[in-house]
């Protein structure tokens, strides 16, 4: 399988054992997926200085290391800050019983500098039935999330939520690595094997 010259977050790029995650991907089940959207580049990683070229113009590279994928932040001077009242973009990196762990990668329409961490409490998952959800039913790491920023919260994190029908998650994989598709507003299907995962499924624009 080539490589895309364009990705969008949580499409997956190509199999780990071929390629290194470089700046702006991610590895989840042995797959280097796209954290970020943008135009993907590939370089060596046995020269971290060199240049990165684009996936349509990589050459045989007969070096024993393995090539490694990136795709660049925006040029920025300034890292855009989260805010109240935020739409952000954020990928699962922990589930917990009572949060789920995210990265915050983009802010509205701006692609992050730098990865700010988010939790989603089990509160703030939904509108109703609070107290009957189960943060594994929801979430699952790796999962790309829209999400509402509901509060700054401490030093270290801050507070979303997905209490909306158009907040939730946007892109998954399934067990098997597949990318899924939702079905409805509580599932995403994997269209290899066709299994069921349960998501907290973000209703599309």
């Amino acid at each position: 399988m080539s490589l895309p010259t364009l990705a969008h977050p949580g499409q997956p790029l190509g199999p780990a054992s071929k390629y290194a995650s470089g700046p702006g991907t991610h590895i989840y089940n042995s797959q280097v997926y796209a954290s970020l959207g943008g135009p993907v580049l590939v370089g060596s990683s046995t020269t971290a200085s060199a240049p990165l070229k684009t996936s349509s113009a990589v050459k045989s590279n007969h070096a024993t290391a393995k090539p490694s994928v990136g795709i660049p932040h925006l040029a920025s001077s300034s890292n855009t800050l989260p805010t109240v009242d935020s739409i952000v973009l954020c990928r699962v990196s922990r589930i917990q019983t009572r949060q789920a762990t995210v990265a915050i990668l983009v802010v509205g329409d701006d692609v992050c500098k730098d990865e700010f961490n988010g939790v989603i409490r089990r509160e703030d998952v939904r509108a109703t039935e609070k107290d009957k959800v189960v943060l594994g039913d929801g979430f699952r790491p790796g999962d790309i999330v829209r999400a509402l920023v509901i509060s700054l919260g401490d030093q270290s994190n801050y507070y979303l939520s997905t209490a909306k029908n158009e907040l939730g998650v946007i892109m998954a994989t399934s067990e098997a690595g597949n990318a899924m598709y939702p079905i409805s507003w509580k599932e995403f299907k994997d269209p290899v094997t066709g299994q069921t995962e349960s998501r907290k499924v973000a209703k599309p624009f």
